[in-house]
């Protein structure tokens, strides 16, 4: 999905929804979707997420409550969202986003699939996160 495949429609709008995390785009074709933050993220094009080839890429957990902070645009063919994780490697060519939006609903529910299969969430792990203190607070 290079963002150069001319029958691909453009984007005749794009509005990034800071309090609902969506992006809501509208394609010269007609077709209009809203795509969650959180889908954005693990969906991203790039090489972190995806890898490099077949089999390499990386399942992204934790990421329920991620935000876009900054929506650059990339010439006239992409856009690259900056994540609240500090994810910002990623170029969402018009054919990537308009390949997510035509596929969310299948995309979403094999990646919620893969989650389940590995055990992982959608919710960051605290405890690998916050130091251990003791349980009533007394030492």
């Amino acid at each position: 999905m290079s963002g150069l495949d001319r029958k691909t429609p453009i984007p005749t709008e794009i509005t990034l929804h800071k309090k609902s995390r969506t992006l809501e785009i509208t394609f010269d074709d007609g077709s209009h979707y809203q795509l969650p933050t959180e889908f954005l993220r693990v969906c991203s094009p790039s090489a972190e997420v995806r890898g490099h080839g077949p089999g390499q890429e990386t399942l992204q957990t934790g990421k329920r409550n991620v935000e876009i902070t900054a929506l650059e645009p990339v010439g006239n063919y992409a856009v690259k969202p900056v994540f609240s994780d500090g994810h910002d490697s990623g170029i969402y060519s018009w054919d990537w986003l308009y390949h997510l939006g035509a596929n969310h609903d299948t995309l979403w529910a094999e990646y919620l699939e893969r989650l389940e299969k590995a055990g992982a969430s959608r919710d960051i792990d605290l405890s690998t996160k916050l130091p251990k203190q003791g349980g009533c607070g007394s030492h």
